[in-house]
């Protein structure tokens, strides 16, 4: 049992570490619960203080991942119509069939929210929207970072308890 939750674990890693850049996957969310995976096995001793923290760190980094874009537009000088377009354009890029549409939708949402503002500022339009596009990559890159991190742990956990696991 313990390898068949020690192997769960590490396709949890694996799905986390490619969904922190493909947005159709779960992230850290998925890394999170192949450390629990991990954790719940009888050979690794329970670690609830890491557990919990890891935890925490995810749930905050999840929602800095939709506050992070948003931020950006309003960073590069765009309104609140801007925020409110790459927050709409977040939702649609997600749920639209279409390849990269969590990119491309917060850029055209914020895009089309700033020349909704005003329609003959295009360059402060395009200035906004570029912020969008560069809070969104921020926030992959923390996300990416976080669950290398996750994954680090959860092998040199694995290496610690080698002997007992295999």
């Amino acid at each position: 049992m313990d390898l068949l939750l020690v192997a769960l674990g590490f396709i949890c890693m694996i799905v986390g570490v490619f969904g922190s850049f493909l947005p159709v996957l779960p992230g850290l969310s998925s890394c999170w619960v192949g450390l629990l995976l991990l954790y719940l096995t009888k050979a690794v001793e329970n670690n609830y203080w890491l557990l919990g923290i890891t935890f925490v760190l995810m749930v905050v980094i999840t929602i800095l991942d939709y506050v992070i874009p948003s931020r950006g537009t309003k960073k590069f000088g765009g309104s609140s119509y801007g925020v409110w377009g790459t927050n709409i354009g977040l939702v649609i890029g997600i749920l639209a069939p279409i390849p990269f549409g969590v990119i491309i939708g917060p850029f055209l949402g914020a895009l089309i929210g700033e020349l909704l503002y005003d329609s003959q500022n295009h360059k402060r339009a395009l200035k906004a929207a570029t912020g969008s596009l560069l809070g969104f990559l921020a926030s992959s890159f923390i996300n990416f970072m976080f669950c290398i991190i996750y994954l680090g742990i959860f092998l040199s956990t694995i290496w610690k308890y080698r002997n007992i696991l295999f």
